[in-house]
C-alpha cells in the first residue's frame, strides 16, 4: 500500500491512502517526513514468523519443569 504524507499538523502526519481517505498518524512514526512525502507500506510475514518462534521459545522454556 502506498500512502502520501499530505501535511503535518500538531505532531500528527495527515496521509492520504490510495482511496482518498486520510487518516492521522503519529509523527514520530515517519521522523522526518514532509509533505508529498511517498511511503510503501508492506507486511513483513518473515519478521512476524521469526517473532512468534522466539516467543514460543521463551515460553517453552519458561514452563518447562
Amino acid at each position: 500500500m502506498k500512502i502520501t504524507i499530505d501535511r503535518i499538523e500538531k505532531g500528527f502526519v495527515v496521509a492520504e491512502l490510495p482511496g482518498g481517505q486520510t487518516v492521522n498518524i503519529p509523527e514520530i512514526v515517519f521522523p522526518g517526513a514532509v509533505e508529498g512525502d511517498i511511503y510503501t507500506i508492506v507486511k513483513d510475514c518473515a519478521e512476524r514468523d521469526a517473532r512468534r518462534s522466539r516467543i514460543d521459545d521463551k515460553m517453552k522454556r519458561l514452563f518447562e519443569d
